[in-house]
């Protein structure tokens, strides 16, 4: 059953700022998040724009906003194929079980200025 779903959109100027403050990619972004969008060159940014939609769809979703969540601990990856996947760690795993949540859907996109990221929370609810 779908419990929760959620949608943000992040303008890339403001990845494109956080890219020159190490302290705010550090607070918001898995070590791996960091490493994958620098390797994409021009389009890190972009990249770390959709991520951050996605931390913040997954908050929306759960109907909490990302009040007790600690976002570095929402992880988005892409599996072998491309697809982004959303791994949970620490309280953000927590909140999902407390939610009565057993499976994240992710989609992202983005073009020049925005990423848009929408989540699906599944499961049998609390």
């Amino acid at each position: 059953m779908i419990l929760g779903i959620g949608i943000d959109i992040v303008h890339v100027t403001r990845m494109a700022h956080w890219l020159e403050t190490p302290e705010l990619m550090d607070r918001f972004f898995h070590p791996s998040e960091i490493d994958d969008a620098l390797r994409r060159g021009k389009s890190a940014a972009l990249s770390l724009a959709a991520r951050f939609a996605a931390k913040e769809a997954f908050g929306k979703a759960l109907g909490t906003g990302l009040h007790g969540l600690i976002l570095k601990e929402i992880r988005v990856k892409n599996n072998r194929f491309g697809k982004p996947d959303i791994e949970l760690l620490g309280m953000a795993k927590k909140a999902l079980s407390d939610f009565g949540g057993t499976r994240v859907h992710l989609t992202m996109t983005h073009e020049r200025d925005n990423a848009v990221a929408m989540v699906v929370l599944e499961g049998e609810g609390q």
